[in-house]
C-alpha cells in the first residue's frame, strides 16, 4: 500500500467490533492520490493523501 510522501501517513489497523463484541481485523486506508507537483523546478509524479492537498502543502504542476 502506498504512502502520502508529504506526511508519510499510511496504512493503520485495529479491529472492527460486533455487537457482541467479536474482535476481527480491519485496516483504515487513506485517501491517496498520484498527483504531479511542482519540485525544485521539476515536475514530479508524487503519491500525495488529501488531506495534504487540502492543506496547502503541496503545490500542483499545471
Amino acid at each position: 500500500m502506498a504512502k502520502c510522501s508529504v506526511c508519510g501517513k499510511g496504512v493503520s489497523t485495529g479491529h472492527k467490533v460486533s455487537h457482541s463484541n467479536i474482535k476481527t481485523k480491519k485496516q483504515w486506508k487513506p485517501n491517496i492520490q498520484k498527483v504531479k507537483v511542482v519540485v525544485k523546478g521539476t515536475t514530479k509524479r508524487i503519491d500525495v493523501c488529501t488531506r495534504c492537498m487540502r492543506s496547502g502543502k503541496i503545490q500542483r504542476a499545471i
